[in-house]
């Protein structure tokens, strides 16, 4: 797995992991990568610095890290802009991820806990190509990435306050 920090045409950054390298590439060439904050699909890789870990037990978990303030300095008005975004952003966002599930949730079949299964099914030919979702453990969806098989986790916000 690998953590980019991405950055939209509108100046939004957000962290997204993916597979691999090509993953994200081929992600990135078809516009299935959308902006955290606004939805856009244009979208490229931000100025990142390697984070690396300690030996032992505390070794440090691989996470991005921003490109020092001398990089990119943002001017006054974008400074504005970020600060007043930083206080709706969990509006917005949680929002957005209403969004989401509610497009998942109309164009995509549930399969409850027999998500893995099922995408298995579906990357081997055993079942007719469609979009699902459902619920897996962390280990089996360790065990679909390890087989090629593409999906996504996304976080399942309830309806309502």
């Amino acid at each position: 797995m690998i953590l980019y920090r991405l950055r939209c045409a509108k100046g939004h950054e957000f962290d997204s992991w993916f597979k691999d390298s090509k993953t994200y590439e081929r992600q990135e060439k078809k516009s299935l990568i959308g902006c955290a904050v606004c939805g856009t699909a244009k979208v490229e890789r931000a100025l990142m610095a390697p984070r690396i870990g300690k030996k032992g037990k505390d070794a440090a978990l691989p996470a991005a890290v921003e490109a020092p303030a001398e990089a990119a300095a943002p001017s006054a008005e974008q400074q504005q802009q970020m600060a007043a975004l930083a206080r709706h952003m969990p509006k917005e966002l949680r929002e957005a991820l209403l969004k989401v599930r509610a497009e998942v949730e109309k164009n995509c079949e549930h399969v409850g806990d027999k998500f893995a299964d099922e995408a298995r099914k579906i990357h081997y030919g055993e079942s007719d190509k469609r979009g699902i979702y459902g619920e897996t453990s962390d280990e089996e969806a360790e065990a679909l990435a390890e087989e090629g098989i593409e999906f996504g986790r996304l976080p399942w916000i309830p309806r309502g306050n």
